[in-house]
């Protein structure tokens, strides 16, 4: 299964990418999933995990971590923002 991963805001930067297309392993079926495997690459990726306030939407849908995750998905990352 691949999806397509964007990354927003400060995630972006700390990440230096903005979106790639990730080939997910069995069982990695959730947002939750999703957001652990990611952060297992070590850092930078442990701001996925450690995010307070993550936000994540599956094909520009808000969701929760325990939203389905399926083959050509489309999931983004966003962190807390602020502005003005």
């Amino acid at each position: 299964m691949t999806v397509r991963v964007l990354y927003f805001a400060g995630l972006r930067e700390a990440l230096g990418t903005g979106v790639e297309s990730v080939a997910l392993p069995a069982g990695i079926d959730t947002v939750g999933a999703l957001r652990d495997h990611l952060a297992a690459r070590g850092e930078p990726w442990m701001a996925l995990a450690t995010a307070k306030n993550l936000r994540a939407a599956v094909n520009q849908q808000m969701l929760g971590l325990d939203a389905a995750v399926g083959d050509g998905d489309e999931v983004a990352f966003f962190p807390p923002v602020t502005g003005g």
